[in-house]
């Protein structure tokens, strides 16, 4: 018996040693099992990790910022509105209600923070499920992974993924740089909000600098989770969440008690500005003619990356620096609404019991009809006729545009064309003729609902906006302001090619040039044009800078031709800037997300009137202002220092016009329904000095109501080497007949 117990006992000994033996190899192997999975890791094999370029140029989608001239971001281009900032743009408050809540021990570890990692696996075993991941592995997860992974498998594999990266960053990164890096990359949810200096505008209509505790305790409680701790759709809980990391902050030393139980009292205060699409924001129409130039161009100069590929506007975080200046950008949409605001409900008035559709011009709403997104996707669809015209006749709930808001209603597709082809549309420039700096750009009433712009991309007939043309190229040739012309109805040209233009004005006796065209005289100016020629004043109106097509046929001097409004406002102001014509410039320059300049943009300069000439040219658009068609500009808007301009009108009143000139500003404005086929009813509220001119004219008292901005009252300059024709017509022997002197503004074209 004790032989055999004896036996158990040497074999238990034996069973021991090959246990321990076994059991060291198993740990052993373990070991080295996990070096090689994680050296497997580090290397790529289940994903690939970033590089040390990639730490140093870590990739993710920033919002390219427009920025004015006087500093202000006018918007954005994002795929996530999302823009960078640097660690001393952010409140101490946000770094210490971080680090207090997310990773209290960041500034002792090197990425990974062991203790509280095997910390964490414990309450893990025990039910009580915690993260333990650090800042840095936050980061690296924001940085250099598609999101957080939902299988368990993976799950692990992404997290050996983001220890290895973590290291990595602490290697590269300072604490402040990685700090930075986390705030600029996290996700806020709703509102497309992504990144610190996106938070706290959406939330708090401020800067990360200027954040309190409670706001940066509200923003890094969202970070747990941005939608049930939203303070907009879950306040309750958004506040329970900032209580939480307030005492955090107590704990860490970072407030008092007695700070944390005042400000735990506080009640939840938001400011909130959303940003949905680059359309938000100061000069919308501005923004999208900008970016569509902006791809062209480095599509076209091949400006590229490192990698050689093209800059991306909504992921590569640019800052586009421009010419306009925020407050006379919001100047000119508010005087824009203003007026327009008035002139709708004139227009309305005039169609309120007559049907703009009748006859010819109901083929305007069909055109408009398979115009339309609708009809296109219906016809996609294989919808027959029949059908499309069931649906376009069903009502359906939509918003539509008005000036006091947008309205949620309900109405047939067609009813919502016509409805939208009698809103009467208006756009606006203004820029500095001498720099060719554009200081405003309106290109339409509302971006969310009619997006096409016609600053530069739309042109329409121009009227007697065209005038000064006629007359530039005969003061060039000799003529003097003074000169007197016939004003009676002629036929110019004969046969086929023969222009026998309208006339509204009175007529009878001679008028000086300066007359004819301070009060529009039609029969003045196409005498004019047929004695200086059609084909040298179309080669003049190339030349200051109009783009679209000038026929050389004698009606270009009543403006039978189309233009832009940009092309408009350069071409007279060359008029100012003595007969220089400088490129409209609305680009200075291009950084990328480090502020190296990849794109500067010259703009050409042309001589294309002689000093003299565009001096007496000024002279005369100041007489419009001084007693012509645009003399309301003096009586009713109280603009008292040298203004010149000219109104335009075109027939049946569907187009008015007035380009207004200043010695530092020359601005354009026009006003029109979408279709020249809809128009006003009488001139009396369709010309130009009624339609457009009140919108310059209340631009401009609201820039010089702002003296920061620095225009003066000053006159016009005289030429180099001053004048060698006389202006004062008193001084020649002329006769001005009686129904010359009666002229007023009241037909002014």
């Amino acid at each position: 018996m004790k032989k055999q117990t004896k036996k158990n006992n040497a074999l238990t000994k034996e069973d021991v040693s090959r246990y321990t033996r076994n059991f060291w190899k198993l740990l052993i192997g373990l070991i080295l099992l996990g070096f090689l999975f994680i050296f497997s890791v580090g290397i790529g094999l289940f994903g690939r990790l970033p590089t040390f370029r990639d730490l140093e140029n870590p990739k993710s989608n920033l919002a390219s910022e427009v920025i004015s001239d006087d500093g202000v971001v006018l918007g954005t281009y994002f795929v996530q509105n999302r823009s960078n900032v640097r660690y001393d743009e952010l409140s101490p408050n946000l770094i210490q209600a971080l680090i207090a809540t997310e990773d209290k021990r960041f500034y002792k570890h090197s990425g990974i923070d062991y203790r509280r990692t095997f910390t964490i696996i414990f309450y893990n075993l025990i039910g009580n499920r915690q993260g333990a991941s650090t800042i840095t592995q936050q980061l690296a997860l924001n940085l250099f992974s598609e999101g957080r992974a939902r299988s368990t498998g993976k799950r692990i594999i992404q997290k050996f993924q983001e220890w290895i990266t973590a290291v990595r960053l602490e290697r590269n990164y300072t604490k402040e740089e990685i700090i930075t890096m986390y705030f600029n990359t996290v996700d806020f949810g709703a509102y497309n909000t992504y990144g610190i200096k996106s938070a706290a505008r959406t939330y708090f209509n401020t800067t990360p600098d200027k954040l309190n505790i409670p706001q940066a305790a509200i923003l890094v409680g969202m970070l747990k989770g941005p939608g049930i701790y939203s303070p907009v759709r879950y306040p309750q809980n958004a506040i329970r969440r900032r209580n939480v990391v307030i005492e955090n902050m107590r704990k860490a030393g970072f407030v008092t008690r007695d700070e944390s139980q005042r400000l735990q009292k506080e009640p939840l205060v938001l400011d909130m500005r959303m940003i949905s699409s680059y359309g938000d924001g100061l000069a919308p129409y501005f923004r999208a003619v900008m970016k569509r130039e902006i791809q062209q161009e480095f599509a076209k100069l091949s400006i590229t990356k490192a990698d050689g590929t093209l800059w991306d506007l909504d992921r590569d975080g640019l800052r586009i620096y421009t010419t306009i200046n925020s407050k006379m950008q919001q100047y000119a949409e508010e005087a824009q609404k203003e007026w327009m605001k008035t002139v709708q409900a004139s227009f309305d008035r005039q169609w309120k019991s007559r049907d703009p559709f009748r006859g010819d011009k109901a083929k305007l709403l069909e055109t408009g009809m398979k115009r339309s997104d609708r009809y296109r996707m219906l016809k996609q669809a294989g919808k027959s006729d029949d059908e499309i015209k069931k649906d376009f006749d069903t009502p359906v709930p939509m918003t539509i545009f008005t000036w006091d808001g947008n309205k949620d209603t309900t109405m047939t597709p067609l009813d919502s064309i016509r409805y939208n082809k009698l809103i009467l549309r208006n756009s606006f420039m203004s820029m500095e003729p001498q720099t060719g700096y554009v200081r405003a750009w309106v290109g339409g009433i509302n971006f969310e609902h009619y997006k096409y712009d016609q600053v530069k991309m739309g042109t329409r007939q121009v009227g007697s906006t065209a005038k000064p043309f006629t007359y530039a190229v005969a003061i060039d040739n000799g003529y003097s302001p003074c000169f007197q012309v016939p004003n009676v109805p002629l036929t110019v040209g004969s046969g086929p090619y023969a222009w026998t233009p309208r006339g509204d004005n009175p007529v009878g006796s001679p008028v000086t040039l300066r007359r004819a065209l301070a009060h529009s005289q039609n029969f003045a100016t196409a005498y004019m044009i047929n004695e200086v020629g059609a084909r040298a004043v179309a080669t003049l109106t190339k030349k200051m800078g109009i783009t679209s097509e000038v026929p050389e046929y004698p009606s270009i001097a009543l403006g039978a031709y189309e233009a832009s409004v940009y092309d408009m406002v350069a071409a007279y102001s060359a008029f100012v800037n003595h007969g220089v014509w400088v490129e409209p410039t609305y680009i200075l320059r291009i950084e990328d997300k480090n502020g190296m300049v990849i794109y500067e943009k010259a703009p050409r300069v042309t001589k294309v009137l002689n000093g003299e000439t565009a001096y007496i040219m000024v002279d005369m658009l100041k007489a419009v202002v001084d007693g012509g068609s645009g003399s309301r500009i003096r009586y009713r808007y109280n603009l008292t220092n040298p203004i010149g301009g000219k109104t335009g009108t075109t027939n049946d009143n569907a187009d008015a016009w007035f380009i207004g000139i200043t010695p530092q500003l020359v601005s354009g404005v026009w006003t029109g329904a979408e279709d020249r086929g809809i128009s006003f009813a009488s001139m009396a509220e369709g010309q130009g000095a009624q339609a457009a001119l009140p919108v310059f004219a209340l631009y401009m008292q609201k820039v010089y109501a702002d003296t920061a901005l620095g225009y003066t009252k000053a006159d016009f300059p005289l030429p180099e080497g001053g004048l060698t024709r006389e202006l004062d017509c008193s001084k020649y022997q002329q006769f001005y007949g009686e129904e010359e002197e009666k002229l007023d503004d009241r037909l002014g074209f």
